[in-house]
Formats: structure tokens, C-alpha cells, sequence
């Protein structure tokens, strides 16, 4: 859209906000054992926080706002996002954040839905509630969702796109994403269900601290235009000052205010040792510390009046650039726990909220002329106008042909009622004349009788004879009257006649006229039917042309291979008469008996032939086959020589290695490769994790220097050829050395690369040695880190060799390398179905019964990996059905270990079977197997807050969980 920013905006100096809000103590909190409980005093009617850094030692810190772990969603609410929200509905910029460690919170904050709890509604679901209330029809809110995950920007809503550029306007400085989907909300369940959407594309996973822990810096942008209304006066006073400028008379101006609320759930902030992340869960954890200490760098430059603040340090700060020191009203509220273990996070938690309560933005009202859709308006009208227009033209242009047809038609009548009144006339004139005539007669009949009265007395004897004729004349005269009175009844009705001929002529020549126009069409089709013909008929000409031509050409051919063929058949018929004679002569006795012995002396001449030939031939062949076995035996010859040549390094070498490794390498076995399994492991379990002493620690960095210089020394390639030695003694110190390079992330990729991968699965399958069997597991465990290994090892067959293992295999500990590197197998969501072809399921479960706690945890971490993965492939549409687990048999073991003596098992199993019973397809085979009762169980005895909240929920929300409640009660 093309806006016009209004002149004269008023700019409103405004500080940032921060809230703090303190989560309540949890079931890890409560057993920590600390002199003193919590490290946290709030005083709210203050509002103020004091962090104790002991019994006697504290330090106190103000803020806007401070809310105790009671605090409701709603008047969190309410006192940090409603006035944001409020001021974005009157046109300016907003930002809400939550700010935080792992586990304190923010998402809850600000991302909690609450479609069972309406109470628990966060900041985003409550803030758009309050938008969609003060919206109209005319009025559009839209938004985006997007995650920042790696320092790459994803849109949560249309995953695909990945990597989304930021752009930065050069002269106002706003920042946009280019291609980012939009939606423009309905309703509040229309956001609801846009928001889950999004949701189930954000990156989370298990770590120490958080069940659920987020690894994306989460953003919904909330895009809002209200339209108004100016007066005149108002709408044209930018105007007025320059004659240039054009104005629009009498006519208001569009005005739009564009606001846009951002609403970020920041990932938290995390130390490494506490949090036990490793691998790609250490990277992500890197990447979200990284652009939050960008964040800070920020905060601190701006609180500090610093001419540069470091915007461009991170994707993150780029995009939060107007919500600190810009123009957007900003409200932070930062989330602590009150832990004591935790001093150090909390207190640099609230030392980021202090320093950003410092930060003052310029708040900028974001109003706008719409000129583009006023534009479109006046371009609408316009378009309307030139319809009408044309319209009417081509109305007028009908009216005129037709007022010209008339006129036409009026002059032809006016001719011929000219004409007609002309005959008209003369034929009067003619009945005048006839009655002067008539008159004429009369008067000198009248004379006549005069001179007869004249004479009566003179003539008495005439009296009766000009009486008579008198009588006579008079009756004539009043017959001449009656039939003048007739004429000029004819006359008229004349008259009359010719007028309704001139009516008939007229629509006769309308008729006329249509016929002409009809022909006239019918004339120019029949010109394009003749124009159309006339085309096809030059084509077809031209076509049939062309095969006359090619048929000429063929007939000349065939007139040629005619003669030939005549040529040919005279000279047959000259042979035939030549072999005649042959015959005729072969009849006689001599020259038969000629021709057969010529034959046979023939045939004994290619016998012969043939027969030196081959001979020739397997010559050659015995002599090229000599050649190549002297060839051969000189390059076998060779190769013995370079084997013991290579045979007596390797000797050399794995002396060195023995030499080394002799006096320490038990220490390895027992340390660095269980020691990075447990690395691994999900959950918190205290017994997997080796309290290891001062001296055993450098032994262990000692012994890492040493693998690192035999690594340089003898090369990779070396070390690995050692597996494939025949001495056992060799293959089971080499296998160590490779299992110890592989608990290193760096020398993993150069193993797979060089066939190690391939060396170790070998083992596995051909060793029947439990040393060799053990150790390979644990380095193949080792390699299953990460996903790329995973789907090599399955490729490969490494599963079933695993699962083949777990069966043949008697020592606990090899056991537990083989469950470690199954369980690192199932956090893949994409082997689920290749593991359970491979019976690893099975494999896990028939380990479990050895009753050994480090294989029990063990067995316990690859069943909740598989059922974490599995529920998140369910809920995300990658998979439907029964989960993979109950059908091979896992069920009754997860229910009957929840109530386990070990810690990390029971928590473990806790979780599998709260993703096991999220899905409806699972419900039957929990209530049978009693997982109800377990479910049940959980949500009131359960030590963990998430879990308990878990159950809560998922036997709310289970229409057939409920039924069976019912039915039980």
C-alpha cells in the first residue's frame, strides 16, 4: 500500500517497562539443600525484589512492577501488555517480551493457550482477544509467526520457508522480512488454531532443566490498520504551504493508522553443565546464549548513552532494533526462579531488567494518509464514469442513426403527399371547372325560363311543354348537386387512402431497410467463407501439387528400376539358356565323374583349413596365457613383499600403541566412553552421572593428550586397519582407541569417513570376543550422536547386529553400551519403523531383564526418546495408529516401572507414558494394561510439576479416558 505519513506527529518520550515475575518452587527446588530455601524476598507492595547471596548477605532492586509466584495470567496481563496493546490500537508500535532462564516461565507467559483453562491464557492469546474486540469490519489485524533458530530466521507457519533475509529501510530505518506468510485473523479460535500450527514447528527438546525447553527465539508479529477519517481543514493543511502540491476539492482523505505489536518469547538463557546439553543440543544452546549476550551488548550501549549500540551483531537485536531505542512502546517482563542453586542466572537475569529500565524510546504515532486506496477510489469512479460515458455515446449515436432514418422516411412521405396533394388538386380544380360550367348551364336555363314566362301568355299551348322541361332541369340540377356533394366524398376518402398507402410505404421501406442490413451481414460472412475457401482450396492446390510431383518423381523411379529390371531379366534368360547348355554338356559320363572328384578334393582342402586354423589359434592363447601368470606371479610376488613390508610397521605401530595404552587403558574403558553416553542421556538421574576425583579427571585429560598424539603419530587409516587384524590382543586394543576417538564430536566425521563405521559393525558381527563386543558398542553409541551417523548405522544394518547382541551378549556392561547406543537410535522420529523391523524394541526389553540399574536407566532413556519422538511425529501428521512401542510389547514394562525405586527409570517411564497416552489410538491398550490407573496416579503423586500438569491435562482433554472415569466411579 502507497501511504503518505502525516506531518506534524507528535513524538512521546517513553522508558521500558520491566516486570518481574517469580515462578513458583518445583519438586527439584524443594529437594535442593541449600542453608537457606529460597534466594529470592519479594516485596510487591514496594515493588521491590532483595536477592540474598546468603543468610546475611542481600542486595535490593526496584522495578515497575513485581509479581509473587501466586500471581494470575490475567493480572500479568494487565499491568505489563494491555497498555502496550491499548497504545498499538491508537497507532503506535508495541513490543511485549519475556526475558529469562530455561525453566522460569516465559513460555507459560506468554505463549500459554488455555483452550481447557481459560484462566491460564498468556500474553499472546489475551492481547489478541483485546485486538479482535476493538477492531472493526473496516479494520484488519493479520499475523506472523516466525522462530529464530541458529541465527536462521523461519517462518513457524509455512516451515519451508527458511533463512528469511532481513531489509532494512534506508531512510525511515524500519525493518521488514520479505516474504513472510501473513493471515489475517477471523475470530480468536481462527488465531488459536494458527498458533498451534506454529507451535508444532518450533524447536524444543529435554534437557536437565526443562522437559519442554525451547531452542528458537519465538516472534509473533501482530499487523494492525484502523481506517479514520480527517476533516477538511485537517486533511488539507500539509497542503497549504506550497501551491504546488495537488489538492483533492471537497473531498476528505483516507487516513490509516498502521501499528504492529511484536510479542517475543525469548529461548533461555542456560549454562552448559547445568543444562547437560551435548551435540546439536550444544550448538543450539551456543547460538541462543550468543544472541542474547547480543542483546545485552545492546541494552548496555543504549543505557549507557553509548554513540554506537551493536545492532548488527545478531538477527536478533536487527529485528528488535525499534523496540529498543526506537519508536515502539516496550514492556519486559523477566522471569526468575527462586532457587538458590540458580544465584548466579537469577542475579544476571535481574541485573538485564535493570539496565533495560534504563532504555528510553521515541514513541512516533504512526498515522497516514491512504492515497493509494483513495486512488483507487477516484480510479474507480473514473472507470464507472468513462462506462456511463460510452455508454450514452453509443445511445446517442443509435438515437441519431434512427432521428436520420426518420427524417429520410418523413421527406419520401412529404414527396409523396406533395405529389398526392398535387393530383389532389387538379383533380379540384377539374370539379370546380365542371361546376362553372354547371353554373353556367344553370343561369342560362334561367334565361331561358324568363323568355318562356315571357311568352306563357303568348304561348299557352307550350305552358305544359316548359313546365315539363323545367321539371327535367331541375331534377338534373339537383342531380349535378348531389353528385358534386358525392365527388368530394370520394375526394377525401381519396385522401385517406393515400395517406395510409404513405404508412405502409414507410414501414415497407423499414422492412426494406433491415433486409439490406441483413444482406449486407450475410454478404460480408459469405466474403470471409469465400476468403476462407479460396485459402484452404490454394492449399489443398498447393498440396496436391506436391504429391503430383512426388508421384511424377516415384513413376520416373519405378520407369527406372522397370528398365532395369527388363535388363536384368534379359540377361537371366541369357544365363538360363547358357546353363542349358552346361546341362546338356554335363550329360555326358566324363565330365560328371571330373566334377566329383573335384568336389571331394575341395572339401579335404577346407577340412584342413579349418583344422590349422584352430591350432593356430589355442597357440596364441596358450601363449598369451603363459604371459599373463608370469604377469601375474611377478605382481602377486610384489604385493607379498609390501604386505610384509606394511605388516612390520603395523607391528612397529601397535607396539607404540600397546606401550601407551597398557598401563591406562582400563581407566578409558571405565570412564570416557560411559561417561559419554550419560552425556547423552535424557533426564536428570544423579546415579548415571560418575563423581569422578581430581586425580581421575587428569587422568582422563591425560590420557586424551595421549589418544590425541597416537591419533597424529599413526594416522587414522593405520589404527583403523588394526581392526582387521588376526591377533585378538590387536583388534581389542585398536577397538578401544577407536572407541575413544569417537567420544570426541571433532573425530567422528573423519572415522565414518574412513571405514571405521563400517570396521566397528564388522566387528560386531563376526567377534565372538565380549571385550571387542562391548567396546564397539560404545564407540558405535558414541558415533549415533548425530543424524547423520544414526541414518548410516541403520543403513547398514547396525541395528539388528545391536539387537543381535543384546541376545547373545552375558556382561552387564557390554548391556549397557548396546541399550546406549539403541537408545540413541530412537530419537531419531525416522527410524521408528526400521527399528522396530530390527527388533530393537525387543532387544531393550530382554536387556532390562539383567536388573542392572545402569542398564535399567539405559533401557529406560531409549523408551522415552522413542515415545517422545513418536508423539511429536503423531502430532506434527507424519504418522497415524497404535504406537510402535505397545505393539511390540513395551506397555506393560513402561507401567510397571513408574513407580521404579530408581529415580531417572520412574521419571523416565513417567514421561513415556504421558506421550503414549496424548493419542486417542493408544487409549485402549493404557486403560486393559492398567496406564490409567498410572495416569491417574501421576497427576497427584507425581514429584515433577510438568508431568503432574501433563497427566492433568491429558485426562481432561481424553473423551475416552473420562468415559472410563465415569464408568469406574
Amino acid at each position: 500500500m502507497s501511504l503518505c505519513p502525516l506531518n506534524g506527529v507528535p513524538e512521546v518520550h517513553g522508558r521500558v517497562r520491566v516486570a518481574v515475575r517469580l515462578r513458583p518452587r518445583n519438586a527439584e527446588d524443594l529437594a535442593s539443600d541449600a542453608d537457606y530455601a529460597d534466594c529470592i524476598e519479594l516485596q510487591p507492595e514496594l515493588k521491590r525484589l532483595r536477592l540474598r547471596k546468603n543468610n546475611w548477605s542481600s542486595e535490593s532492586f526496584k522495578f515497575d512492577d513485581v509479581f509473587t509466584e501466586s500471581a494470575s495470567q490475567k493480572r500479568v496481563y494487565e499491568v505489563v501488555a494491555r497498555p502496550v496493546v491499548e497504545s498499538v490500537l491508537n497507532g503506535y508500535n508495541g513490543t511485549v517480551m519475556a526475558y529469562g532462564q530455561t525453566g522460569t516461565g516465559k513460555t507459560y507467559t506468554v505463549g500459554r493457550l488455555g483452550k481447557e483453562d481459560p484462566s491460564e491464557r498468556g500474553i499472546m492469546v489475551r492481547s489478541l482477544e483485546d485486538i479482535l474486540a476493538s477492531t472493526s469490519e473496516l479494520d484488519s489485524a493479520s499475523v506472523s509467526y516466525l522462530q529464530l533458530y541458529m541465527e536462521s530466521i523461519q517462518d513457524l507457519l509455512v516451515p519451508e520457508k527458511n533463512n528469511i533475509p532481513i531489509v532494512e529501510d534506508p531512510r525511515t530505518g524500519e525493518v521488514s522480512l520479505p516474504g513472510v506468510e501473513k493471515v489475517k485473523i477471523r475470530d480468536l479460535d481462527h488465531f488459536l488454531e494458527v498458533i498451534q500450527i506454529g507451535e508444532a514447528n518450533r524447536h524444543t527438546t529435554f534437557t536437565k532443566l526443562n522437559t519442554e525447553s525451547s531452542r528458537s527465539h519465538a516472534i509473533l508479529m501482530v499487523y494492525i490498520q484502523k481506517a479514520a477519517k480527517l476533516k477538511d481543514e485537517d486533511a488539507y493543511a500539509p497542503f497549504e504551504s506550497s501551491t504546488s502540491e495537488p489538492r483533492i476539492n471537497g473531498r476528505d482523505v483516507p487516513l490509516v493508522t498502521k501499528s504492529k505489536l511484536l510479542i517475543v518469547d525469548l529461548a533461555g538463557s542456560e549454562r552448559i553443565g547445568k543444562s547437560g546439553s551435548e551435540g546439536h543440543s550444544l550448538e543450539e544452546a551456543k547460538s541462543i546464549n550468543l544472541s542474547l549476550t547480543s542483546l545485552g551488548k545492546c541494552i548496555n550501549a543504549l543505557a549507557e548513552n553509548s554513540p554506537h549500540v551493536p545492532t548488527r551483531d545478531s538477527k536478533l537485536t536487527r529485528l528488535l532494533r525499534d523496540s529498543f531505542g526506537g519508536s515502539a512502546r516496550t514492556s519486559l517482563v523477566v522471569t526468575i526462579g527462586p532457587s538458590s542453586r540458580h544465584h548466579s542466572e537469577t542475579s544476571s537475569t535481574i541485573m538485564f531488567g535493570q539496565r533495560a529500565m534504563k532504555v528510553e524510546n521515541m514513541i512516533k504515532l504512526k498515522e497516514e494518509f491512504d492515497y493509494e486506496s483513495h486512488s483507487r477510489n477516484l480510479e474507480h469512479r473514473l472507470d464507472h464514469l468513462i462506462t456511463e460515458i460510452e455508454r450514452r455515446d453509443s445511445y446517442v449515436k443509435e438515437m441519431e442513426l434512427k432521428l436520420k432514418r426518420c427524417q429520410d422516411s418523413l421527406e419520401d412521405a412529404g414527396k409523396r403527399l406533395s405529389a398526392c396533394a398535387g393530383s389532389v388538386s387538379n383533380e379540384r380544380h377539374d370539379y370546380e371547372m365542371q361546376i362553372r360550367n354547371l353554373m353556367a348551364e344553370l343561369n342560362l336555363e334561367k334565361e331561358r325560363k324568363n323568355n318562356v314566362e315571357e311568352e306563357v301568355s303568348d304561348l299557352r299551348c307550350r305552358l305544359d311543354d316548359s313546365v315539363h322541361i323545367t321539371r327535367q332541369h331541375s331534377i338534373e340540377l339537383a342531380t349535378l348537386s348531389k353528385s358534386h356533394k358525392d365527388s368530394l366524398l370520394k375526394l377525401e376518402k381519396n385522401f385517406k387512402s393515400k395517406h395510409a398507402e404513405k404508412k405502409f410505404l414507410d414501414e415497407e421501406f423499414d422492412a426494406i431497410q433491415r433486409k439490406m442490413i441483413e444482406k449486407d451481414e450475410k454478404s460480408m460472412q459469405l466474403e470471409l467463407e469465400v476468403s476462407t475457401y479460396q485459402k484452404v482450396l490454394a492449399d489443398t492446390t498447393q498440396m496436391y501439387e506436391q504429391k503430383i510431383s512426388e508421384l511424377i518423381e516415384q513413376l520416373d523411379e519405378e520407369r527406372k528400376i522397370s528398365q532395369g529390371a527388363k535388363s536384368e531379366l534379359e540377361q537371366l534368360k541369357n544365363k538360363i539358356n547358357d546353363q542349358k547348355k552346361l546341362d546338356q554338356f554335363e550329360e555326358q559320363g566324363e565330365l560328371i565323374e571330373l566334377r566329383k572328384q573335384v568336389k571331394e578334393l575341395y572339401g579335404h582342402h577346407e577340412y584342413a583349413t579349418s583344422e590349422l586354423q584352430s591350432l593356430q589359434r589355442e597357440n596364441e592363447e596358450l601363449s598369451n596365457g603363459k604371459l599373463k601368470l608370469i604377469e601375474e606371479l611377478n605382481t602377486l610376488r610384489q604385493k607379498l613383499k609390501d604386505e610384509e613390508i606394511e605388516r612390520k610397521k603395523v607391528e612397529v605401530e601397535f607396539l607404540k600403541i600397546k606401550r601407551v595404552s597398557d598401563t591406562n587403558i582400563d581407566l578409558l574403558e571405565k570412564t570416557q566412553i560411559p561417561e559419554k553416553l550419560d552425556r547423552v542421556a535424557l533426564g536428570e538421574d544423579k546415579s548415571l552421572s560418575f563423581l569422578m576425583s581430581n586425580q581421575v579427571k587428569g587422568s582422563m585429560s591425560g590420557q586424551r593428550t595421549t589418544i590425541s598424539k597416537i591419533f597424529e603419530e599413526v594416522g587414522l587409516p593405520n589404527v583403523l586397519a588394526l581392526l582387521k587384524s588376526e591377533e585378538l590382543d590387536v583388534q581389542i586394543h585398536a577397538v578401544k582407541v577407536v572407541a575413544n576417538l569417537a567420544a570426541e564430536d571433532f573425530n567422528q566425521e573423519k572415522i565414518v569417513e574412513e571405514g571405521g563405521l563400517d570396521a566397528l559393525l564388522m566387528l560386531l558381527e563376526s567377534s565372538e570376543n565380549e571385550t571387542i563386543l562391548r567396546v564397539a558398542s560404545g564407540a558405535i553409541a558414541n558415533l549415533a550422536m548425530t543424524e547423520t551417523n544414526q541414518g548410516l548405522i541403520i543403513s547398514k544394518g547396525g541395528a539388528q547386529l545391536l539387537s543381535a547382541i543384546a541376545y547373545r551378549a552375558t556382561d552387564p556392561q557390554t548391556f549397557r553400551m548396546v541399550a546406549g547406543a539403541i537408545a540413541n537410535l530412537c530419537g531419531n522420529e525416522r527410524l521408528h519403523t526400521m527399528l522396530k523391523e530390527a527388533n530393537a524394541i525387543q532387544a531393550l526389553l530382554e536387556m532390562a531383564r539383567s536388573g542392572q540399574s545402569d542398564v535399567l536407566s539405559q533401557v529406560a532413556r531409549g523408551i522415552a526418546n522413542f515415545a517422545k519422538c513418536e508423539s511429536r511425529g503423531i502430532a506434527q501428521g507424519h504418522r497415524k495408529g497404535q504406537s510402535l512401542l505397545i505393539e511390540d510389547g513395551a506397555l506393560p514394562w513402561i507401567v510397571s516401572h513408574t513407580t521404579s525405586s530408581q529415580l531417572s527409570v520412574r521419571r523416565h517411564m513417567e514421561l513415556a507414558l504421558c506421550h503414549l497416552a496424548q493419542h486417542e489410538a493408544n487409549t485402549r491398550d493404557l486403560i486393559s494394561s492398567g496406564g490409567l490407573k498410572e495416569l491417574i496416579r501421576l497427576s497427584h503423586e507425581s514429584t515433577r510439576d510438568d508431568i503432574r500438569n501433563l497427566a492433568k491435562r491429558i485426562l481432561t482433554i481424553s473423551p475416552a479416558f473420562r468415559s472410563e472415569i465415569q464408568r469406574s466411579c
